[in-house]
Parts: structure tokens; C-alpha cells; sequence
């Protein structure tokens, strides 16, 4: 195989795997493909109250599950004077408060943080028992109840055809206040909410059932009651149905807490308890998001790669991340127009001192640190010093016209001279050194043009370098240098004329 083809397939492979990996990270993990992406964050806080009556006092509230559709980001408690502690019980995590002695009102607090995953499920498979208990109406007086809920009953399995839309027809005529039987029903049973009446109900006609206690995530509310959900068992999966509509599947914006289960709060030595909860809207940015929600499942494509590194050591890589950007301008400018530069990527270590000093405030410390180094580095040559006494008497040169331009600037308030210390001295002096070389050899005009060469694709390799989308992508999404590292070994087989070469010979062309 020829070198020219394995180029081309290994340039393919970098290519295939860079895109796959950005493509993996952006619709898998969540990361934003384009800068100031943000997503809603719900902050649920939920607020656990009771009247403590001066002895040991217990507080266990039910925890959230795991979710498809909504995802946990952060959660914290909050319990003064109270031992803490979460445990597992029959499937369920609960968190439990616990102090010796309490007296008076007491108000226990537990916040979570909570992502609606974009396109997830809404339901997920469960292991819940399908134990049916039947409801005991055996004493006289509940005859007539006992008849209008087996109507019911009947009513709805003549009107459907399985247990899914049996359930949604018993739902509608629960909610159907001219229905006779209904009315008898919610008539003995007053003191019972609509999904109690509907669980009996369904435990009647043999169908597995229980209670699912949510919140609706609405922005800025406040003491907030749960709501109630119904979830059936139709013989394969669980279904989830709205009470009040009978419609079937779990509403858009609805938080599930509690599945099943028992009570959602159980309060020992203590009296008047209850739960509240409300709700608010964060507006926090994709990445952020993207960055929790990898983090807790451990993902190792973040959990290996320099997300894993401190924030400052990540500060430094994002400007390191920037520089093959820069290597691609320059190989661009080189290849294909064939502009000369002092040195092959000098321009690109400009560039980055531009992006510390800004633009213009580094090309003018730029060139007066030139054009002073080169007067120097002139009067040095005279002297007839050896070659590496004489670049570090240019490096000691650049030191010291470094320190005269930030304290004469500070003198004169001109406080962005002193960012003159992010231009890296060595290739300072190195490049006064071989434009010294040139100008001797070649003549002032050579120096100008690579001068001038290598500052015009400084200019560009900075301004490629500070776009937005540009610093967005080779941070979030580094495996694109695979991708840019096989488009700079395809460029390396370019054997064509170059734009400068073009314009050299358009007299021989015609």
C-alpha cells in the first residue's frame, strides 16, 4: 500500500472517530453543540412540618426514584439540631430525622435539583406487587354502595375492550356527575379523595393498582400539596392514567415522588405533620447540566479527559486546546498560498500572546520589541561574540526592553503595556535573532515581507482562535482534533501550485 493511501485511510479513521465520539457526547450526554445553550433546572424543596411534643421525636419522609425522564442532579438536607440519615426500606429510600428531645414546631427541609431529559421515556418498568385486595362491603347498609360500584363495573367492561381502556371508561364515569351509581358512591365515601374512590373501585373489578404522588413543575410555586396519579397493571407493564381526564401516560411536566409504597411522611412524637413542597425554574447552562448529570453515572469519556483535571489546570488546557486551530491556519497559509513566516509556527505562539494582550495592544509591543531588539542585536554583531553568547545577550536584551516597556507604561497609566510579560521571550529573541540573519543575508526588503507574513497570519490565527463556536468546540468537544488531525495529513499530500506560485507565473501561463 502506498503512503499516499494509508494517509487517505488513516486520515478516514481519525475523521470517523472524532465525529463519532462528538456526536456520541452530544445527543447521549448532553453536551451543547453550539455555545449559550441553556436548560431548565427545577429546584424542588420540600418542607417536612410538625408539632414535636417534648420527648424522642422521628421524622421519615419518602425519597424520589430514579427517573428516565427526570434526572437528579444535586440533593441536600437540611436538619438543625437533628441526626440525618437515609435508608432503604421495601424498595423505597427514605429519608430519616431523628432527635432526642424536641419540642414545639419543627420544620425539616430536603431540596433536590431536577433535569427533564429531552426525548426520554416517560414510563419505566417497576417491580411492584399486583396483589389485588378486595374492599369488604358485606354489611347491609353498604348493599346499595356494594351493587353501584359492581355497576360500575360492568358498565365499563361493556364499553371496552381490554384493561386499558376499561380503566379510562370507569375514570370518565367517576368523574361524570350525572351518573347515578357514581353519585351513590362519592355519597357514602365523603371523606375520600377521587383516586381513593378509583383504587376501590379497580380492586373490585380485580385490577392491580395504586397510587403515584407527584408534583407539576410550574415556575415560582409555593406550598404545594402532591398530586395523585393512578398506575394500573393491564397483565404486562404498568400504565400510568391522569384521575381526573382518564387519559392514559404520565403528564409532560409531571415529577414523580413516590410509586406505590406507603405513606409518603411518617412523624413519631409528633403531631400535625405534613408535607409541602414548591417549586422554581433555574436557567442553567447546557454544559453545566451535561457536566453533573456525567459525573454521577461516572462516565468515561468525562470521567478520563481533562474535565477530570482542576479548574485551573482545565483554564490552561482551554487555551492549549486552541493551538492545533492555530497550526491548521498556519499549514492553510503556507500550503495553499505559500506565504513566508519567521520561523514555521511563530505565528501561532503570536496568536496567543494577542488573545492575553489584545490585538492591537500586542502588535505594537511586538514591533517596538523588534525593531529595538534588532537595533541591538546590529550593535552586538559588531562585537564579534559566538553564536549562543550572542542569543542569550538578545534573550537578556528582550528581558530587560520587557521590564523598561511595563514600568514606563505603569509610569504612564498605560496599564495594557503590562501585559507585554504574556509574549514569550525566548521566541522573541529568537526571532530577532534570525531576522538579523535575514536582513544580513536576503537584504530588509526578505525581512519585511516575513515580518509582515508572519504577523498577517497571526492576525488570522487570532481571529480563527477567539471565535466563540471555535473555543466552544475544541473544549467541549476535544475528539475533534482527531478530525482536524486527519484533515492536516490530507492537506500534507497537496503537491499542487500554491496561490503566490500562481501569481509568479501568470506571465509564462500566458
Amino acid at each position: 500500500m502506498s503512503p499516499r493511501a494509508q494517509v487517505y485511510i488513516l486520515a478516514a479513521l481519525l475523521t470517523l472517530m472524532g465525529a463519532g465520539l462528538t456526536i456520541y457526547k452530544h445527543f447521549e450526554l448532553g453536551f451543547p453543540l453550539l455555545p449559550g445553550e441553556y436548560r431548565t433546572v427545577w429546584t424542588i424543596e420540600a418542607k417536612v412540618g410538625f408539632t414535636a411534643e417534648g420527648g424522642p421525636a422521628k421524622a421519615a419522609l419518602t425519597l424520589p426514584r430514579e427517573q428516565r425522564n427526570m434526572e437528579v442532579l444535586g440533593e441536600t438536607f437540611s436538619s438543625s439540631g437533628y441526626g440525618f440519615n437515609v435508608i432503604r426500606e421495601d424498595d423505597e429510600y427514605r429519608a430519616v430525622w431523628a432527635k432526642r428531645r424536641a419540642t414545639g414546631v419543627q420544620s425539616l427541609f430536603y431540596q433536590l435539583d431536577v433535569h427533564q431529559t429531552p426525548g426520554a421515556a416517560l414510563e419505566q418498568p417497576l417491580d411492584l406487587s399486583t396483589e389485588v385486595v378486595k374492599p369488604l362491603l358485606g354489611a347491609r347498609e353498604q348493599e346499595a354502595v356494594r351493587q353501584a360500584i359492581y355497576s360500575l363495573v360492568e358498565t365499563g367492561r361493556q364499553r371496552s375492550s381490554d384493561i386499558r381502556t376499561f380503566t379510562s371508561e370507569l375514570l370518565t364515569a367517576l368523574g361524570d356527575s350525572r351518573n347515578q351509581d357514581r353519585n351513590l358512591i362519592f355519597g357514602y365515601y365523603k371523606d375520600r379523595s377521587f383516586v381513593d374512590v378509583a383504587l376501590l373501585v379497580l380492586a373490585a373489578a380485580d385490577i392491580p393498582a395504586h397510587r403515584i404522588r407527584g408534583l407539576y413543575l410550574e415556575d415560582d410555586r409555593r406550598r404545594l400539596a402532591p398530586e395523585d396519579l393512578l398506575e394500573i397493571y393491564d397483565g404486562k407493564r404498568w400504565v400510568v392514567f391522569e384521575p381526573l381526564s382518564g387519559s392514559p401516560g404520565v403528564p409532560k411536566n409531571f415529577f414523580i415522588w413516590q410509586r406505590g409504597g406507603k405513606s409518603l411522611l411518617d412523624v413519631e412524637g409528633g403531631h400535625n405533620s405534613g408535607v409541602t413542597f414548591s417549586v422554581i425554574a433555574n436557567d442553567v447552562p447546557a454544559r453545566d447540566v451535561a457536566m453533573l448529570s456525567t459525573s454521577q453515572e461516572k462516565e468515561a469519556l468525562v470521567d478520563f479527559s481533562i474535565y477530570s483535571l482542576p479548574i485551573e489546570q482545565q483554564s490552561i488546557f482551554k487555551l492549549i486546546l486552541l493551538v492545533p486551530v492555530g497550526a491548521l491556519v498556519v499549514v492553510l497559509l503556507r500550503v495553499f498560498v505559500g506565504l513566508r513566516t519567521s520561523g514555521t509556527f511563530m505565528p501561532v505562539l503570536l496568536a496567543i500572546a494577542f488573545i492575553e494582550t489584545q490585538l492591537f495592544t500586542g502588535l505594537a509591543i511586538f514591533v517596538l520589541i523588534l525593531i529595538l531588539g534588532l537595533w541591538i542585536r546590529f550593535y552586538l554583531s559588531r562585537l564579534n561574540l559566538l553564536l549562543v553568547a550572542r542569543i542569550a545577550a538578545v534573550v537578556v536584551t528582550v528581558v530587560i526592553l520587557m521590564g523598561a516597556i511595563s514600568v514606563v507604561s505603569y509610569k504612564l497609566g498605560i496599564e495594557q503595556a503590562l501585559t507585554v510579560t504574556f509574549f514569550p521571550m525566548i521566541i522573541l529573541a529568537w526571532t530577532i535573532e534570525r531576522m538579523s540573519i535575514v536582513w544580513e543575508e536576503d537584504g530588509p526588503y526578505e525581512v519585511v515581507v516575513q515580518a509582515g507574513g508572519s504577523l498577517l497570519v497571526a492576525v488570522l490565527a487570532w481571529w480563527v482562535m477567539t471565535n466563540r463556536y471555535i473555543e466552544h468546540w475544541t473544549f467541549n468537544f476535544p475528539e475533534l482534533l482527531l478530525v482536524l488531525l486527519g484533515f492536516i495529513m490530507i492537506i500534507g499530500n497537496y503537491t499542487g501550485y500554491r496561490l503566490g506560485e500562481l501569481a509568479r507565473f501568470r506571465q509564462l501561463v500566458h
